[in-house]
């Protein structure tokens, strides 16, 4: 943006852009001042040096762009943080392998790029000249962190955003762009005492209160482990064929998850009744055709069918 920031009406701007994030669909909004994440900083490298990416190694790539948006957008001013739900109004059928409920839709990253693309169309058409650049999950951007200094919630002892009355079943995305506006605080952490999360979850990953080893988590092992699942997880997954949300089932604060209204995000009514014995003998057509946008074509058939097998063995 070109103009002084001594004269932009950054209240006005910033009422503008939730609107429109509203009307969008989004769940909220929140805005930080870009800059270097200071506190994330000694985590971040704490965690890598414990190396619990796992095989994960691109965690490892770009870290000085993780902590500061400003490398990622020139003159980056703003940082608008956006929520969109994803809980499922139906479930999977009882005796089935399950996926995560983030991917009963289509892939959220497709859906959520193009409200994206929207939203600084709006911001481009509304107030002028601003550049800025779209993430959702797919760069690297913290953007659990900058939800949280956004007031969007607070991160759990699951290390996933929490927000009081909403829970934690929704994606998160960000914009980063080179306007001045109007900024959120953090909020305070509502877990208290509990540690329903830690207790619950099958393979131990949530090492401490806040701390997930992420090669210990059984979402590791079914989406980006690419080698065989370790014979010492035999019998820990639950079930889960792709993805987990135990920790996120059994928080308190999940009671208050409602049905999302992104009919893009509306499972396959096959996949949802599918039975273990359909899960088994899926064929490559079957594959293509129910999940055909998914995000569980990032697996592949191949990889689908190993997590199976590992489940069925």
């Amino acid at each position: 943006m070109k103009t002084s920031n001594s004269l932009l009406p950054t209240s006005r701007y910033t009422s503008l852009i939730k609107t429109e994030a509203q009307r969008l669909g989004f769940l909220s909004c929140g805005i930080s001042k870009a800059g270097f994440l200071e506190e994330e900083a000694p985590r971040l490298e704490n965690w890598l040096n414990k190396q619990m990416n796992g095989e994960m190694s691109y965690m490892e790539n770009n870290f000085d762009k993780r902590l500061n948006p400003i490398l990622l957008v020139d003159d980056a001013k703003s940082v608008i943080s956006l929520l969109l739900n994803y809980y499922p109004s139906e479930i999977q059928t009882e005796n089935s392998y399950k996926i995560s409920k983030y991917a009963y839709g289509q892939d959220y990253h497709f859906v959520i790029k193009e409200k994206l693309k929207e939203l600084l169309y709006f911001i481009q058409t509304e107030i002028g000249e601003v550049s800025g650049r779209a993430f959702v999950d797919s760069a690297p951007v913290l953007d659990k962190a900058w939800a949280a200094k956004s007031g969007l919630g607070w991160i759990g002892k699951n290390s996933n955003l929490l927000t009081k009355q909403v829970g934690s079943f929704y994606f998160i995305a960000e914009l980063v762009v080179d306007l001045d506006l109007e900024y959120d605080h953090a909020t305070t952490d509502h877990c208290g005492s509990c540690t329903a999360c830690i207790d619950a979850c099958p393979t131990e990953a949530i090492v401490a209160p806040y701390i997930v080893d992420g090669s210990k988590c059984i979402s590791y092992f079914t989406i980006e482990l690419k080698e065989n699942i370790p014979i010492e997880m035999k019998g820990k997954f639950d079930d889960w064929a792709f993805g987990c949300d135990v920790c996120q089932d059994v928080c308190p604060w999940n009671k208050f998850s409602k049905p999302h209204n992104e009919p893009l995000f509306n499972p396959n009514p096959e996949m949802i009744s599918f039975s273990k014995k359909d899960w088994e003998e899926i064929t490559d057509e079957t594959f293509k055709k129910v999940f055909k946008n998914s995000a569980i074509k990032r697996t592949k058939l191949e990889g689908l069918k190993r997590n199976i097998n590992f489940l069925r063995e």
